[in-house]
């Protein structure tokens, strides 16, 4: 697997590959800053846009297990707050595999731009889950809860407040108390952009009529909410993967269920927060993605190879056709 061929001369990030729990290929490009010329590293922490999903699933089932929720409860039972036209019988199930129908504040059928969202609502307001709700809480139903899957950043906006009602933590706290630091991820965590810890990449557009890359800080959140936006390291991706596989952060019955198929549209496969891609033989390949203005993750785990690849680029490159070239 000759792996520095198919990386193109513009690629900015890390690329990381382990087979049977042992890495094969783990390097960085490009830079971190890209003005000041300070490179990317492994232990450089990347923006993950929508890969944060997965983190917000596993918190939930971890609830589920400790009896503090049941996937068929229903979210007027547990929100304390005017649902307006959502459906107040909408499950902790529908959620998770995105059959609720609840208005998306960001549509990804119908807006191409997440930049968009802030040209009427200041994105440095967000730094909280309970911040976006201004931009679905009013909206009508997209459709009938449970008639087919739509992927939905607003739905896990609310498990992000589910997790928060049921535990007196904020979302991200909780995630840090009962993921990362059990696992080890002592990089990983939901930062606000204008206060990030050392050692993390900024994300870059590029602009095609100054030729100039520019950060994507006035086009996403300013710090990251049930939807996405945790900063992570390759590393600790890994090491979240190897928790996960094994058990350690939920029951094996639990994972099961994660990683099972629950709903598909022919096209995409879903189970709990994990996408899953049907392979040649029918079984299932687990992974999480994530893309933002700036920003393209993705991570999977072939089971039966016991292959993981993990692509984190902080300018936007196409990391999911890079995946496809290094599985060839």
């Amino acid at each position: 697997m000759n792996i520095e061929s198919i990386i193109g001369s513009n690629f900015n990030g890390i690329i990381s590959v382990r087979k049977n729990n042992e890495v094969i290929f783990q390097k960085p490009y490009g830079f971190a800053d890209i003005i000041n010329k300070i490179p990317n590293e492994i232990d450089t922490k990347f923006a993950t846009a929508s890969a944060g999903k997965v983190f917000v699933a596993v918190a939930i089932l971890k609830l589920i297990e400790k009896e503090k929720l049941k996937l068929n409860d229903c979210i007027g039972n547990i929100l304390d707050f005017d649902l307006k036209e959502i459906d107040k019988n909408i499950t902790i199930k529908q959620l998770l595999n995105h059959t609720s129908g609840i208005p998306d504040y960001f549509d990804e059928s119908v807006m191409e731009e997440y930049a968009d969202l802030w040209q009427n609502f200041p994105n440095y307001k967000i730094r909280k889950s309970i911040d976006l709700l201004p931009l679905f809480i009013n909206k009508p139903m997209m459709y009938k809860t449970g008639e087919k899957f739509q992927y939905n950043n607003s739905g896990f906006v609310v498990l992000g407040l589910i997790i928060e009602k049921i535990t007196g933590l904020l979302f991200d706290e909780y995630l840090n108390e009962n993921i990362f630091l059990p696992c080890g991820m002592n990089n990983t965590g939901y930062y606000e952009l204008d206060r990030l810890p050392a050692k993390c990449a900024n994300s870059y557009i590029y602009d095609n009529v100054r030729n100039e890359y520019y950060t994507n800080i006035y086009s996403v959140d300013a710090k990251g909410t049930g939807a996405g936006g945790a900063f992570t390291t390759v590393t600790d991706i890994e090491k979240f993967w190897d928790c996960l596989l094994s058990d350690k952060l939920i029951s094996n019955d639990l994972l099961s269920e994660m990683l099972k198929l629950q709903i598909t549209d022919n096209k995409n496969y879903y189970g709990y927060g994990m996408w899953l891609e049907k392979l040649k033989d029918e079984s299932l390949k687990p992974y999480f993605t994530g893309s933002d203005p700036g920003v393209s993750f993705l991570t999977s785990f072939n089971m039966n190879e016991k292959i993981n690849i993990t692509i984190i680029s902080n300018t936007g490159n196409n990391v999911w056709e890079m995946k496809e070239k290094i599985l060839v």
